[in-house]
């Protein structure tokens, strides 16, 4: 992997940081121990390859829903999704108020199964339009990133540690 050109290296990792799951949590790691890239460069790859979905998913996911509406497994389940998200948030004044802070913690935990793409989809059910959603999930994915940039230059730390040891 040492020989890959460095722009392939970048657009690889920002290829990683757009896949679902993965994201930037996987690939800011892989920049910088797979492809030995320095931490910023592996962020800003990372960052910008986790950024790039959002717009799309959260101003035109609703054309699939209602393209996969037209099948009864699939429309039940949106159906009972968006009826979900669309209740509690109408239920509460709180929620309306503090959805974008929900939306931002959402995506800022580096956990599996929260991120830009989960948060984006959560955005859309919710009808946020993209002026309101778009902002909480940025900072929530630099927040995220900033995460698991230390969780990794820890793990760095420590593996350099363990081999100056042996």
């Amino acid at each position: 992997m040492e020989n890959l050109p460095i722009i392939l290296k970048y657009i690889i990792t920002g290829i990683i940081g757009m896949i679902p799951i993965i994201e930037l949590r996987g690939a800011i790691p892989i920049g910088v121990f797979t492809f030995h890239l320095n931490y910023l460069e592996s962020f800003l790859c990372s960052f910008i390859g986790n950024i790039i979905p959002v717009y799309f998913i959260v101003k035109y996911i609703r054309p699939l829903f209602d393209f996969f509406g037209r099948w009864k497994p699939f429309k039940i389940i949106i159906d009972w999704a968006s009826e979900k998200a669309t209740k509690k948030i109408s239920e509460s004044e709180k929620l309306q108020n503090f959805t974008a802070l929900g939306l931002f913690l959402f995506v800022a935990i580096p956990f599996p199964g929260t991120g830009a793409w989960v948060g984006s989809l959560i955005a859309n059910f919710l009808d946020l339009p993209p002026k309101k959603a778009i902002p909480p999930i940025v900072v929530g994915v630099i927040t995220a990133g900033i995460i698991v940039l230390t969780l990794t230059a820890i793990a760095n730390g420590g593996i350099q540690y363990l081999l100056q040891r042996s």
